[in-house]
């Protein structure tokens, strides 16, 4: 035979990009406890939102919007929650995000909840007890959040807009500031309920979850774990 011997790759060349892997939709590290803080943070996600709407003092920006069309609509607020999700995610394509199974999760199971929790949690009558449902409602959609961020499956469909746009250069807290004031101010005259609530909502939000997101957060396994797991497999 004539010519050459196939020249063998180096060991550490990069394989042919019809073979790179994209990454998994559940990482083989802490798969149960992932999955668990994933569904309890978004479960309590809805709790949180309909404590807010039962409280009347006010909601979150994005859910102005929510309740504005919903009263528009006649429908209850968490099925637009999980229209606008979808409607929301379309925006993640020109961004070039991807979707993780904590973005699908939270995109069906954070309105159905709601809707659930609204259909058995009344309307308290006195001040105080609002204020406190308020509260309660604040405390816990932050660490619902800090759940299934931490989780590490994807960031739910409005999140993944900041986080993009933040990517291509723009200052996420611009960013966020921008898209929550445009929301209320569409929400409102539709119908969405602004008050000490909403103010409340935006001003403690970020710190609170800043605060227990390093508490609640899954720790990555070192890569000498890692090797050390698939070893032992």
């Amino acid at each position: 035979m004539s010519g050459n011997p196939p020249t063998a790759a180096p060991p550490d060349a990069a394989p042919p990009a019809s073979l790179r892997r994209r990454p998994a939709l559940l990482p083989a590290d802490h798969r149960v406890e992932r999955l668990v803080r994933l569904y309890a943070g978004l479960s309590g996600f809805g709790v949180s939102l309909a404590m807010m709407v039962r409280a009347r003092l006010g909601v979150g920006p994005w859910d102005v919007l929510h309740q504005g069309i919903a009263r528009q609509l006649g429908v209850q607020i968490g099925w637009v929650v999980i229209a606008m999700s979808a409607v929301v995610l379309l925006a993640w394509i020109p961004l070039r995000q991807r979707p993780g199974l904590g973005t699908i999760s939270n995109l069906v199971l954070v309105g159905l909840v709601t809707n659930g929790m609204l259909d058995v949690l009344p309307a308290p009558a006195g001040l105080r007890v609002r204020i406190l449902l308020l509260a309660s409602g604040i405390g816990l959609n932050a660490v619902a959040t800090a759940l299934y961020i931490g989780a590490g499956l994807g960031p739910g469909p409005r999140d993944g807009i900041m986080t993009g746009l933040a990517a291509r250069g723009h200052s996420i807290r611009v960013v966020r500031t921008c898209i929550e004031v445009s929301v209320v101010v569409v929400g409102y005259p539709l119908g969405g309920t602004v008050g000490p609530g909403t103010l409340a909502y935006a001003l403690l939000i970020g710190p609170l979850v800043h605060l227990l997101l390093p508490r609640l957060a899954i720790r990555q396994d070192s890569p000498k774990t890692e090797r050390k797991t698939d070893t032992h497999d």
